[in-house]
């Protein structure tokens, strides 16, 4: 028993390690005025690269989550770890759009795609009993990435440059990343284990037996609907600093490390409650606070403590999304496959990287974007209810509560 402790933990190192290294892809904002200022490129143009970094990240998911349930993280995630800092340094040498957008957006994106699923998989094999505590752990690993390399970023650049900080990240993403895609391992499954998971796992979709259930597209568009707001925000968290609130640069820098604080805290935290008080309860939870910080930032007058807390809101509430759909999904179509059915529902993650930034291009306004951003969190509240609805009418009443 102790050494299966042991091992089980030094699997969620790894799994941390890598996280975090994935995670630096959220300091995207960082990289926005160096790049403009370098080649003269819009702010538009540069913002670009972070969108199809995120779609290509959540569309290479649907491969590495089949691939992962058939050969193992460890491979996976070392494939994923070679294309991210590969990637990375590829785009130190980017002195074009598309061979930035080529080398971060599809290189670099595709590895953290192809990490990221890995670790989510794995650590939620190993601790059945603490699925939303497990998989707060890994993801909120994720949303910190960006709080743990903000100030190694930042030095970077005011030293180096931007092209150069590139190569340096690609270098020490790449080493620490395959670190710890060596530590993912999957528990030993004996006879008696295999038993036991298949009493507590009686649903054990396919993918193609997933998206024909009457949840599917609605978990699907629940998920799109509450990440949206929150990579809208982190891809420009340091820009609406400036232009809404008036705040210095260097002030807003901040609002960066404060969205990956209450990003990954927000992961582990709504993990955990949800182990208490349910998945879909606090799904629809996050959906109120997410309209209500987006609302207050399009109507309220603005100032850094206001500001700051609405950025705490959504961040709070998009880590927390992300904590949880792993687990709605592995509870509601079966574990067996939840590489490959994950890696299908994650593209609702991608699909919102896009919209944000198109809501965004039709806006006239910050103010305007964020109240139809609010609207899309109101949406995802009534859909996370009627969900919720569902379930309770497709859950039989057992025999001794009647």
């Amino acid at each position: 028993m102790k050494q299966k402790s042991v091992n089980r933990w030094t699997v969620v190192f790894g799994a941390v390690l890598l996280q975090v290294c994935l995670g630096a892809i959220y300091s995207w904002s960082l990289f926005n005025q160096p790049l403009m200022d370098k080649f003269g490129w819009s702010k538009e143009q540069v913002v670009m690269t972070y969108s199809i970094a995120i779609f290509v990240f959540a569309f290479s998911t649907i491969f590495s989550g089949r691939l992962q349930d058939k050969i193992g993280p460890r491979k996976v995630a070392t494939i994923g770890g070679i294309l991210y800092g590969g990637g990375l340094i590829l785009a130190s040498f980017a002195t074009s759009l598309p061979m930035l957008y080529f080398s971060y957006g599809v290189l670099g994106g595709a590895g953290v795609g192809f990490a990221y699923v890995c670790p989510l998989s794995t650590c939620v094999k190993w601790f059945p009993d603490k699925k939303g505590f497990i998989t707060g752990i890994a993801v909120g690993a994720f949303g910190a990435g960006s709080l743990v390399f903000k100030s190694i970023i930042q030095n970077f650049l005011s030293t180096v440059g931007v092209s150069a900080t590139f190569m340096y990240l690609g270098a020490i993403y790449l080493v620490l990343v395959l670190i710890g895609a060596q530590l993912l391992r999957l528990p030993e499954a004996s006879k008696d284990a295999k038993k036991s998971a298949a009493s507590a796992d009686e649903v054990s979709m396919t993918v193609s037996e997933m998206v024909k259930t009457k949840t599917f597209s609605f978990v699907w568009v629940m998920f799109m609907l509450g990440c949206m707001p929150g990579l809208l925000v982190i891809g420009l968290a340091k820009d609406i600093g400036i232009e809404m609130v008036g705040l210095d640069p260097i002030v807003a820098a901040n609002a960066v490390a404060l969205i990956a604080l209450f990003n990954a805290g927000g992961r582990l935290a709504w993990g955990t409650i949800s182990d208490k008080i349910g998945r879909v309860e606090v799904v629809l939870i996050m959906f109120v606070i997410t309209a209500v910080s987006l609302i207050a930032l399009s109507v309220l007058p603005l100032n850094l403590v206001l500001f700051f807390i609405c950025l705490a809101g959504i961040a709070c509430s998009f880590g927390g999304f992300l904590a949880l759909f792993p687990i709605i999904t592995g509870e509601f179509y079966g574990i067996k496959n939840l590489g490959a059915n994950y890696g299908v529902v994650y593209q609702a993650y991608g699909i919102a990287a896009l919209v944000g930034p198109i809501i965004k291009g039709n806006s006239s306004s910050f103010s305007q974007t964020f109240l139809i951003a609010a609207g899309c969190a109101i949406v995802g509240a009534v859909l996370t209810a009627i969900v919720k609805g569902m379930q309770k009418a497709e859950t039989p009443v057992p025999a001794t509560a009647k």
